[in-house]
């Protein structure tokens, strides 16, 4: 018999994508009597009530705490299903998302997640710039966070309602990181996580410097934040001040996957990248002592 999913998606202020995803979404080979769509709208400026409306599978829902893990807690509270399944407004899910994600969700024992591909596009597919690059390198590798990190971004992730009422929600308090503080929750206590290739979201690469160095800034800001409560303020400062040191490593594995990748179609583009990965660097670190005086 057919499990019931929940979808639940945050969104604010994105009307354009969140249309697209909904869009994919009423195309799921998953039967349609056994899933619904929960938009949670984070505090738009614009009413997306209308939008929502287009598409049968869809309900929309208001959380006016702010932050997606927040948006997510509540979609969780009003969800019907046994399954529930994350992903982002600006994602385009699989046709066969659902259907491929609930497979590996429960032939998987004790599953506490089964996280999916997230596939990077960029918009001019044959020429992509310097910054969808760095980021198509730099984020979103689920494999590796899942066997190296013990979570799952929730762009791609499904789970039984089950583990959350064990393990507990998100931390509504994190504007960043809450899905690995979560799947670190529910590896703590000994459920299986799992990377599922074949269940699939695309992702669109962030295009431009200021989108970048936004995310930079946010996820680096929430890391400093969680040091300088968990650490005695030596090892803060030290811990702090080693990002000052020249990103070699990171560089030299991201311009060797980019190469493998065929992406680095000029001595120029190369260039261009490397200055990006030493600008994100760099501006992430003095973005956090700005942010700490």
């Amino acid at each position: 018999m057919k499990q019931f999913v929940s979808v639940i998606i945050p969104v604010f202020n994105d009307p354009e994508r969140i249309q697209i995803c909904l869009a994919a979404l009423e195309k799921q080979t998953y039967p349609r009597n056994y899933y619904e769509v929960i938009v949670v709208d984070n505090g738009s400026d614009e009413s997306l009530e209308n939008l929502v409306k287009q598409f049968p599978q869809a309900r929309l829902a208001y959380c006016l705490e702010p932050g997606s893990y927040a948006a997510r807690n509540h979609g969780i509270f009003l969800a019907k299903g046994e399954i529930l399944a994350f992903t982002d407004s600006d994602c385009v899910p699989a046709p066969d998302w659902l259907e491929k994600g609930v497979k590996w969700l429960s032939a998987t024992v004790d599953c506490g997640l089964v996280a999916g591909k997230i596939e990077i596009f960029f918009q001019n597919s044959d020429r992509p710039n310097a910054v969808e690059l760095y980021d198509s390198v730099s984020f979103f590798n689920q494999q590796q966070y899942v066997e190296e990190e013990n979570y799952g971004a929730t762009a791609n992730v499904f789970a039984y309602k089950w583990v959350f009422e064990r393990v507990g929600l998100f931390n509504a308090q994190l504007k960043s990181g809450g899905d690995k503080d979560w799947g670190q929750r529910v590896f703590a206590k000994g459920y299986t996580l799992t990377y599922a290739e074949e269940v699939r979201i695309a992702h669109p690469a962030r295009y431009s410097f200021g989108q970048m160095y936004r995310k930079i800034a946010r996820i680096r800001g929430v890391g400093y934040e969680q040091a300088r409560a968990t650490q005695p303020p030596l090892t803060y400062l030290l811990t702090t001040l080693s990002h000052l040191k020249p990103p070699v490593r990171a560089t030299t594995q991201k311009l060797d996957r980019l190469s493998k990748a065929g992406k680095l179609k000029s001595s120029f583009l190369t260039t261009q990248v490397l200055l990006v990965i030493f600008a994100m660097h760099y501006l992430g670190f003095f973005a956090q002592v700005y942010r700490a005086r």
